[in-house]
């Protein structure tokens, strides 16, 4: 959310990142995992671009509408999703924060004041979820390669699993997912 230069450098590199590994991830042979693949490549897309520092470049007004359109569609497809599998709920909250943050980005400055923008309860509470979401993500995640590690456990780790079905680095996709999104939480 256009914070400082190296921060913000750093934000765009791992959002990127997770994007670009989210696109191999769209290559599993489960159609399910190339489903929430694709959400989550465009998301990692999506706050790369909004993490881009202001003083590099600074999108034209039009952007922010677009950004929430697209957002807005994605949260209605992660609910409609839902009626499945309850997992997606995640997505339609992460791409509900999305929305939330280009309508703020597309609101006029007010005066002086640059920080704090938004809505103070609703920034808190999707602070509170994504914090919470890295913590329980992040105990998951050691534990996955301590027990499961072995080729043969289920772990889909075994010597024929491709990129896209290997569950402890999607959860570590959505890690740090999750952290980019705490990181742009905070900058408002």
């Amino acid at each position: 959310m256009h914070g400082p230069g190296s921060s913000g450098w750093l934000l765009v590199a791992l959002c990127a990142a997770t994007g670009a590994y989210c696109l191999l991830r769209m290559r599993s042979g489960v159609e399910e995992q190339r489903r929430a693949a694709g959400g989550e490549a465009l998301m990692g897309f999506g706050m790369a671009a909004m993490a881009v520092p202001a003083a590099v470049f600074t999108p034209p007004a039009w952007t922010w509408p677009l950004w929430a359109a697209v957002f807005g569609a994605a949260g209605l497809h992660a609910l409609w999703a839902a009626r499945a599998s309850a997992r997606h709920l995640h997505h339609a909250v992460g791409a509900g924060a999305m929305v939330y943050m280009a309508v703020v980005m597309a609101a006029p400055p007010q005066g002086a004041h640059h920080g704090g923008a938004g809505i103070p309860a609703l920034t808190a509470a999707l602070l509170l979820y994504f914090t919470a979401y890295v913590l329980v993500t992040g105990a998951r995640l050691a534990p996955v390669a301590a027990v499961a590690g072995g080729p043969g456990s289920g772990s889909g780790t075994g010597p024929g699993a491709g990129w896209g079905d290997r569950p402890e680095l999607a959860r570590a996709c959505r890690l740090s997912m999750g952290i980019a999104m705490v990181a742009m939480l905070l900058t408002m």
